[in-house]
C-alpha cells in the first residue's frame, strides 16, 4: 500500500478560482503510473468538484499492488446553472461562472501540461473521466480538438477541412501542448455524442440547455467536438497516436447517461484499435491497443459518491495495462 508524500491544491491558471488541480504524489512506485481524474457535472454543476475524487482514492491507496506514482484531480471553469444562480454585479469575476467552449478542454490541458512540468511523468498516466469528464478526456486526445486549435467544421464525420475559420476568437492565449499524452483513458458513465444525447432525451429540456449553454447552438459544432463523432484525423484515431488502452464503463442502472452513447464510442474507435500504437524504441512491449467495456452496478453518480465503481474500473485498467506488459 502507497502512502502519499504530500497533498497539495496548485493553480494552473488565473482567470478562475477554479483554475487548480488537487495533486498527491506517492512515495512507491517511481515507475508507476499517476491516476488524473476529471470530474462530471454536465460542464456547470458547482456542487461536484474536483474533492469528489477522495473515495476513490482512498480505496484505490489501500489496494495492494497497484503501481499508482500519483493522483492529481482537475477543476476546471463551468458554464453557468440555472439553479445556481450568479448575478455578475456582485459575484466576483474569478468566482463567475461563464465558462463556454473551449474554456473547459483549454484548462483541463493546461492543467494536463502543469502537472507533466511539475511531476515529469510523461506519458506514464492514465486519465479517468466521469460523465461529461469522459468526454473531456477523450477531446484532449482528439485530433481536432487537442489544443483548440480546431477548425469550423461544415462536412460530414469522416471529412477535415483544414482551410477554414478558427472555431473560437477567444484572446486568451492557447494552452502548452501536452509533452505526452496518456497511456489509458478510462470513461465512466461518459458522454460521447451530444447531438445523440440530446435527441435521445429531447423530452427532457434539461439536456438541451446544459449542452447549448456549454457549446452554443451550433449543432455542427456539437458534431465536432464529439468524441464518438469525429473520424480520422480529426478524431481520436489521428490525435491519440501513442494511446494504448481505453476502458469504457457503464451501469445499465444509469439513470442519465443512456447505454447508447457507450456503444457509438466503441464503434467509433474500432479504426483507433486497429491501428498500431506509435511507440518508443525504448518501449520493450508490443505496439497492440485494447477497447475494453467494463459494465458497472448503480446509478449515475453512485461510482463516484461510493467510490466503489469508480476505484473498481481503475483497478480494471491497471490489470489490463499488466497483461499488455506495459504496467510492472
Amino acid at each position: 500500500m502507497a502512502t502519499q508524500t504530500s497533498k497539495r491544491t496548485l493553480t494552473y491558471g488565473r482567470h478562475s478560482s477554479l483554475q487548480k488541480v488537487i495533486a498527491t504524489p506517492l512515495d512507491q512506485y517511481k515507475d508507476g503510473y499517476w491516476v488524473i481524474y476529471i470530474h462530471g457535472g454536465a460542464w456547470h454543476d458547482p456542487e461536484i468538484t474536483a474533492e469528489t475524487i477522495e473515495p476513490t482514492q482512498s480505496i484505490l491507496q489501500a489496494a495492494p499492488d497497484l503501481p499508482i506514482t500519483g493522483f492529481a484531480s482537475i477543476e476546471y471553469r463551468l458554464s453557468p446553472h440555472p439553479k445556481h444562480p450568479q448575478d455578475k454585479a456582485t459575484a466576483p469575476p474569478e468566482e463567475y461562472r461563464e465558462a463556454k467552449h473551449p474554456d473547459h478542454i483549454r484548462d483541463v490541458e493546461a492543467a494536463l501540461a502543469f502537472l507533466q512540468n511539475t511531476y515529469g511523468f510523461g506519458q506514464r498516466y492514465i486519465l479517468v473521466g466521469h460523465s461529461c469528464g469522459a468526454t473531456l478526456a477523450f477531446q484532449a486526445v482528439m485530433g481536432a480538438v487537442a489544443g483548440h486549435r480546431e477548425q469550423l467544421f461544415n462536412g460530414s464525420a469522416h471529412e477535415c477541412v483544414v482551410e477554414t475559420e478558427p472555431v473560437s476568437s477567444s484572446p486568451e492565449p492557447l494552452p502548452p501542448r501536452l509533452s505526452a499524452q496518456p497511456t489509458a483513458i478510462v470513461g465512466v458513465a461518459g458522454i460521447y455524442d451530444l447531438r445523440q444525447i440530446v435527441e435521445k432525451h429531447r423530452d427532457i429540456p434539461e439536456y438541451r440547455e446544459f449542452v447549448e449553454d456549454a457549446f452554443g447552438t451550433d449543432e455542427l459544432l456539437w458534431d465536432a467536438v464529439s468524441p464518438a463523432q469525429m473520424a480520422g484525423s480529426r478524431g481520436v484515431e489521428g490525435g491519440w497516436k501513442t494511446g494504448r488502452l481505453v476502458v469504457l464503463a457503464h451501469s445499465k442502472d444509469d439513470e442519465l447517461v443512456d447505454e447508447g452513447q457507450l456503444e457509438t464510442m466503441r464503434k467509433a474507435l474500432r479504426a483507433w484499435e486497429g491501428r498500431k500504437a506509435q511507440v518508443s524504441k525504448e518501449e520493450l512491449t508490443s505496439n497492440d491497443r485494447r477497447v475494453q467495456h467494463l459494465p458497472l452496478n448503480g446509478k449515475h453518480d453512485e461510482a463516484w459518491v461510493t467510490g466503489e465503481e469508480l476505484s473498481r474500473a481503475v483497478k480494471f485498467a491497471f490489470e489490463e495495462l499488466r497483461k499488455m506488459g506495459l504496467s510492472p
